[in-house]
């Protein structure tokens, strides 16, 4: 009988080794961390989103995600504006240094896709990617509350 992959612990090895590079590679862009190089991917595929949708898409508690929206508030890559629709919330906007590190990191998101995928053809590529979907799925952040 042949012994299942510890996948834990190679998720967690490769995780970490990721987010060692990431974060190498994203002190690059003019000093921007992992989490603020999320951010400014995020919002250039949906500027002017609300912070609680940021923290959403990105995984993140909003309290923590109030943070980062200050530290790269003062560092000149997103400003924030109220909300139209809602007279005390905010919605946050790529300002143009936000916009010109999100270029940038759009490049290190495609290095590192590279990496990743070197020596996968293309259907292992579908399979690896459906496979991690379907584990992100399995421990979603509604699974963790329990009444």
């Amino acid at each position: 009988m042949t012994e299942r992959p510890l996948f834990y612990a190679l998720l967690k090895t490769a995780q970490k080794r990721v987010e060692r590079w990431v974060e190498a590679e994203a002190a690059q862009i003019e000093g921007v961390t992992a989490a603020q190089a999320g951010l400014v991917l995020f919002l250039g595929r949906s500027d002017g989103a609300a912070i609680g949708d940021a923290a959403e898409a990105l995984d993140v508690a909003p309290s923590a995600m109030t943070g980062l929206v200050d530290r790269m508030t003062r560092a000149g890559y997103v400003e924030r504006r109220p909300d139209p629709t809602d007279g005390r919330g905010q919605r946050l906007y790529l300002t143009e240094q936000g916009w010109s590190a999100r270029e940038r990191a759009v490049a290190l998101l495609d290095d590192l896709n590279q990496r990743m995928s070197d020596g996968l053809s293309a259907e292992d590529a579908t399979i690896v990617a459906r496979w991690l979907e379907a584990v992100a799925g399995k421990f979603s952040r509604e699974d963790l509350t329990h009444d």
